[in-house]
């Protein structure tokens, strides 16, 4: 016997489906780990940083990023942690987003897995993205729309960080950005089962071909995929990663029903 469904199921129905549309999700398993994979094309899609709402009072969750989005008839169709930050959610590095510079460029090394140089920014541009090294972005001064940056880098120019050890015993919940040469690409990824710096970066560097990624941070990684009824809650977070795109309205039969 059909089913009847709610008009609110059959809206929350047709934003899954238009979310997948801006952005392809995949579980997927490389050499013995499980991934979330997420891949977006930078030269079509509307991609955002996210940390502060209007007020400058920190978002810190997918679903608050997503009720802010709503007046403007939009949905988040894709979202993930973007970058360390402090205790009250200020981001440790560079951030930039909407014209608005609020950390500087941090060049030294330093404690955690940040200061574990070389580090790098995720800088987004108009129709591309990137992953730079810091250094390599301090010299050539690209001029993003946004950014953030984290560390350390997982693939610099096709080779891994120096740093990794195959064989190393900290392995944990990781998340990350890896882009294309040519900026088009980008891939998001987190790990289903905890993972070492080592099998993380190989992930992007010799399963997804991918010549420079970023690694976003540990434990409190989370991820917002609705086309894979995926919605990580916690902690508020520090600077979020997330695509936009226009919210489709219910088909006129649903709203009658």
């Amino acid at each position: 016997m059909p089913v009847a469904l709610m008009p609110g199921l059959l809206l929350a129905l047709a934003l899954i489906t238009s979310s997948a549309q801006a952005v392809e999700c995949r579980n997927e398993t490389y050499a013995d780990n499980r991934y979330t994979l997420c891949e977006v094309d930078a030269t079509t899609e509307d991609l955002r940083l996210f940390l502060r709402d209007e007020t400058g009072a920190i978002l810190g969750h997918f679903s608050t990023i997503a009720r802010a989005l709503e007046p403007d008839g939009k949905v988040l169709a894709f979202a993930t942690n973007a970058g360390m930050y402090h205790t009250d959610r200020a981001p440790v590095g560079l951030y930039l987003a909407d014209g608005v510079q609020e950390m500087r460029l941090v060049t030294t090394p330093g404690p955690g897995n940040f200061g574990l140089l070389p580090n790098g920014v995720f800088c987004l541009r108009e129709g591309r993205a990137d992953v730079i090294e810091t250094l390599q972005f301090e010299a050539s001064t690209p001029a993003c729309t946004g950014a953030t940056q984290s560390g350390p880098m997982l693939v610099i120019d096709g080779a891994l960080h120096p740093r990794f050890l195959q064989d190393s015993s900290s392995r944990y919940i990781r998340n990350g950005v890896g882009t294309s040469a040519d900026g088009s690409r980008v891939v998001f990824a987190i790990s289903r089962n905890t993972v070492n710096f080592h099998a993380f970066g190989s992930l992007f560097r010799d399963h997804l071909k991918l010549p420079n990624a970023l690694y976003f941070d540990g434990n409190i990684s989370r991820l917002h995929a609705p086309q894979l009824g995926r919605s990580d809650a916690g902690f508020m977070m520090g600077p979020v990663i997330g695509v936009v795109e226009d919210a489709d309205p219910a088909p006129a039969d649903a709203l009658r029903n």
